[in-house]
């Protein structure tokens, strides 16, 4: 049996991420005492009823007096006037850490907040589905998903460990990164992505409507797989974008290069190059496969995707 890791566990933001947290820690006993802090009360009233937090609140700041380890689960745009809001309540050796799918702009919002006597380390897990709110987190979200962990320099290693061990017990694979590296790894592993298919289904959207209406009609594999990423939250998304712009526009630049040279062997009707182009990239479906980051189950592994919870657990 696991350990407790902490005391007192706050948890700021209760939506996908930050229930799936609690429900982890929950079920794996990790933590003395889970509290969950919602500035909706709408929110607040449905944890209460799903019952995954010892202590639920309204109030960021008093719930973080007391609070060993913070988890900020809010978008992005929101962590600086959090960190404003709990930092002057940080007691000393307190950690605070968050969730974001951006790094550099999470530390510069977020650390002028918190004090010297507290510990400020970011981290990111990569895991997610495109459902959002405190029904829709599970406990087994962070399995064999990685955690990315990027602490500022000089960051305190105890600190950083304690951190990266409690990820360890909700089943995530640890890996410490510099804030740049991780905001262009991810730019071009899920920015870039989530952006082509906001535009590709916004494409279809604007299509004639007798066209628009047969592309819903008769979406198969890969339009259908584009429509799930493009539903995920559109102010998480937004703020995404808008604080790893630099990330993301320089592999913009780089994807919008290749794709002209994609269309150019179209258009000359150059197939070696676009069989050899569709082979390499096929090989990195295998090496994601083998890396145990998806499965190789017949159609992408969606039946057992789609399969209800209780019985993947």
């Amino acid at each position: 049996m696991t350990p407790v890791l902490f005391e007192r566990l706050l948890i700021i933001g209760a939506g996908l991420i930050g229930s799936s947290i609690a429900r982890a820690v929950r079920e794996r006993r990790l933590v003395r005492t889970l509290v969950v802090a919602d500035q909706d009360p709408a929110v607040c009233a449905r944890v209460r009823e799903l019952g995954f937090a010892d202590e639920v609140t309204g109030n960021a700041a008093e719930a973080a007096r007391e609070a060993d380890l913070i988890i900020v689960c809010v978008p992005v745009g929101a962590m600086g006037a959090v960190a404003a809001q709990i930092g002057p309540q940080l007691k000393p050796g307190a950690i605070l850490s968050d969730v974001g799918s951006v790094k550099g702009a999470v530390m510069s919002v977020m650390a002028p907040h918190v004090p010297a006597h507290a510990h400020l380390i970011p981290a990111h897990p990569v895991a997610g589905t495109e459902c959002s709110g405190p029904d829709a987190g599970f406990a087994t979200l962070f399995e064999n998903r990685w955690c990315i962990i990027t602490p500022p320099e000089g960051a305190d290693e105890t600190a950083v460990e304690r951190l990266s061990s409690l990820w360890r017990a909700m089943g995530a694979d640890v890996e410490v990164m510099d804030l740049r590296r991780h905001d262009l790894v991810l730019a071009i592993t899920s920015h870039l992505p989530h952006l082509i298919a906001y535009n590709i289904v916004g494409t279809a959207a604007d299509l004639e409507e007798d066209m628009a209406s047969e592309v819903i009609k008769y979406s198969a594999g890969g339009f259908r797989d584009f429509t799930r990423i493009a539903a995920s939250d559109p102010t998480m998304w937004r703020d995404i974008f808008l604080y790893n712009r630099e990330a993301v526009l320089e592999m913009l630049g780089r994807f919008t290069e290749d794709l002209t040279a994609l269309q150019r062997a179209i258009r000359y009707g150059d197939g070696e190059k676009l069989f050899d182009h569709f082979t390499r990239t096929r090989a990195i479906r295998r090496s994601i496969i083998e890396m145990g980051q998806e499965t190789d189950a017949p159609d992408f592994g969606r039946l057992a995707a789609e399969k209800p919870r209780h019985e993947q657990s």
